[in-house]
This record gives structure tokens, C-alpha cells and sequence, in this order.
């Protein structure tokens, strides 16, 4: 009888585990990709800067070009890689 309890694991746990990893990769990589650019371009003295549509070089590149890869990179994501999952137990599974 309580080989019968045991059930297989729930699929959803599976999926939400596989979308936190990918969430925690983006969050990952925006760090990685600000940080290069911030301290990598941003660590000269300011007479040394280069500018990019007024901004500073390090700037541009780190916040405003960040974002917008950002920003494409979660829709590509999100369109693509995640799925819908049904919050609502299966009818069999009711206890």
C-alpha cells in the first residue's frame, strides 16, 4: 500500500527548476556583460574617455546597449524556451 502513495515526480517541478536555471544564467550574464564594461572601459581617468552618442564609452556600453540585450534576450527566452504550466492539481492526483 504504500508503494501505491509513492508517486512519480510531478512534471511542473521539473520544468520551474529548468526556467529558475535559466533565469539565474540571464541574471548571470547581465552581471558578467555590466561589470566588463563598467570597470573594463570605465577604469581610465575621464580625459581618456571615449564617447558614444554624448555618453561615456563604458556607460553606454554597460547600461544603455546592456539593457537592450538584455531586454531581447528574456523575450527570446520567454517566447521560445519557457512553457505554460497549469498551477491547478491534476484530477487524478486528488486526495
Amino acid at each position: 500500500m504504500e508503494k501505491e502513495r509513492k508517486k512519480k515526480p510531478d512534471e511542473r517541478f521539473k520544468i520551474a527548476n529548468r526556467e529558475a536555471l535559466i533565469g539565474v544564467a540571464l541574471a548571470v550574464f547581465n552581471f558578467v556583460w555590466w561589470f566588463a564594461f563598467a570597470y573594463g572601459l570605465g577604469g581610465r581617468t575621464p580625459e581618456n574617455y571615449s564617447y558614444v552618442f554624448g555618453l561615456p564609452a563604458w556607460f553606454f556600453y554597460s547600461c544603455v546597449l546592456g539593457f537592450i540585450i538584455m531586454a531581447v534576450l528574456v523575450i527570446i527566452v520567454v517566447k521560445f524556451w519557457f512553457v505554460e504550466v497549469p498551477f491547478d492539481e491534476e484530477e487524478g492526483e486528488q486526495t
